[in-house]
């Protein structure tokens, strides 16, 4: 496989479809494919080698998928960065796999000055608006460049080096292949109907394989495309009138923040059909309030990570609505793709029993082909030919994997396991709370405690008793938090998660 592959077949089956739009450019196939060839020659011409990462800081647009495109049409490899990084941590993932080429929009133009003054091994930054002091314009790259043919780089040739967050020591670029990206598509498009007249809006981060696998869904559906540079609600609203959207993919705190807002009675939302949703389980109380002002969508939930490129189970719109919808299953992450194999292991790597927690493992087609230059961190994840995911987990006798913590975040106090997540669960179905998220704060007699951290619902006060008395009724004694903290809002990373590592520096401050 290869993931240059849908832009050769549309261009046989309907070249004159629409196949991406933005708030400034609209694409036909043909003139996607174009785009892409020609940018691929100057990326060839200014001396890109077949296997070299070339580096994308930019909002999501049009052209941020035409050079995703053109990269892996002249022979590239894509490295996207995230874009709340510090200029010294864009510089460390450039330097770190040898990056000669930044490709930048306007919006972040200014960072440029401080990157190259961190890095030693970028040599051009192109942008993708005008012009400036060592910065060249994606028209002057373009002028007297003819179309090139495709390398046709697939299989195990890499295609994406994808850094992730660094929250234990410097990032970890992890290894995909063309061939890690198809199969991940691929197992996700047989569990759902897709129409080429479907329109698929993207409002997360594109640097985020969450983000990249809903664009690369779209490609080998041969759906279009629809991009905003970030998400916020009114933005989204009028993007799903105006562009006629059908789809879209949002963690659960976006999801929340857009049928919260006060205009969103304003927006006509009938013609979505799909809303996706990932990052997190949804809580009962929200999904049923979306289904509700999305009367004619399905939902999925997907589960994965990047390493596993990303999907690996999904909890289908079966399991949402109907008979077969129930709180145990909503709390679950789906079932295995049909490019997956997943099972619960303990610490020695042997298979659990049904219903028992251990650490979620996966292989299959799509898993990494290792971390960039960390061999001892490679063969630590993948030992045995599984791909372990540091996410604890549990599977029932159907196949559901539900996913309890991460092996990070939980809990030991007095010698018990906390799963972060369950006791995160049972402070949400507080009337009071709209938001919350759980840690583990140093004790001295417990060495460690649960601590809860919650945003108010508007006029709201909940105090800390009746908080414990609500989830008195609903987990164990030792799972009760047993300090707190209000606040008005919680961390939230680019992907849209919460940031439990910027609380955890909160609470040692």
């Amino acid at each position: 496989m290869y993931m240059t592959q849908p832009l050769h077949r549309m261009m046989r089956e309907a070249p004159d479809a629409i196949a991406a739009i933005d708030g400034l450019d609209a694409l036909s196939w043909q003139q996607l494919r174009d785009r892409v060839a020609r940018n691929a020659g100057a990326l060839r011409a200014k001396g890109l080698e077949p296997g070299e990462p070339v580096a994308i800081l930019a909002h999501n647009s049009v052209d941020y998928l035409a050079w995703i495109l053109a990269i892996w049409w002249a022979g590239g490899v894509i490295n996207p960065v995230n874009l709340r990084w510090a200029a010294s941590e864009i510089a460390y993932s450039l330097d770190n796999c040898g990056t000669r080429i930044l490709i930048v929009d306007d919006k972040h133009r200014g960072m440029v000055p401080a990157i190259r003054e961190s890095t030693s091994d970028l040599r051009r930054v192109v942008s993708t608006g005008a012009a400036g002091d060592t910065i060249e314009s994606q028209a002057e790259w373009a002028q007297g460049i003819e179309p090139v043919e495709d390398a046709l780089r697939k299989g195990d040739d890499h295609a994406a080096i994808l850094y992730t967050g660094g929250t234990t020591g410097f990032p970890k670029g992890v290894m995909l292949s063309h061939g890690n990206l198809a199969a991940s598509v691929l197992g996700a498009l047989s569990l759902n109907n897709q129409r080429v007249t479907d329109r698929y809006l993207h409002c997360a981060p594109m640097f985020h394989i969450g983000s990249l696998s809903g664009i690369f869904l779209t490609l080998f559906s041969g759906r279009c495309s629809a991009f905003l540079p970030a998400f916020e609600p009114v933005a989204m609203l009028e993007a799903i009138n105006s562009w006629e959207i059908t789809e879209f993919f949002v963690v659960p705190t976006m999801l929340k923040m857009l049928v919260q807002h006060p205009r969103f009675a304003e927006f006509d939302v009938s013609g979505i059909r799909h809303i996706r949703y990932g990052a997190s389980p949804i809580d009962g109380a929200l999904l049923d309030h979306a289904i509700e002002l999305f009367p004619n969508a399905h939902f999925s939930q997907a589960y994965g990570m990047t390493e596993l490129s990303p999907v690996v189970t999904i909890l289908g719109p079966e399991d949402h609505r109907g008979e077969s919808r129930t709180d145990l299953r909503l709390r679950s992450a789906g079932k295995a793709t049909a490019t997956y194999e997943v099972r619960i292991v303990d610490a020695e790597d042997n298979e659990v029993p049904r219903g028992e927690v251990g650490e979620i493992v996966a292989r299959g087609p799509g898993v990494m082909l290792g971390y960039w230059k960390q061999p001892e961190a490679t063969a630590e994840a993948l030992r045995g030919g599984w791909m372990h995911t540091g996410d604890m987990g549990r599977m029932d006798e159907d196949g559901y994997v539900t996913v309890v913590d991460r092996l990070k975040d939980m809990i030991v106090t007095g010698g018990e396991n906390v799963y972060s997540a369950e006791v995160e669960n049972a402070l949400a179905a507080h009337p009071a709370i709209a938001a919350c998220a759980v840690i583990a704060a140093p004790d001295e007699e417990w060495g460690e405690r649960v601590h809860a951290v919650i945003v108010p619902r508007a006029g709201e006060a909940p105090s800390p008793e009746s908080i414990t008395a609500h989830c008195r009724t609903l987990i164990a004694g030792y799972k009760l938090p047993r300090s707190f903290d209000f606040v008005d809002a919680l961390p939230l990373t680019a992907a849209g998660k919460v940031d439990k590592n910027a609380l955890r520096k909160t609470l040692k401050g």
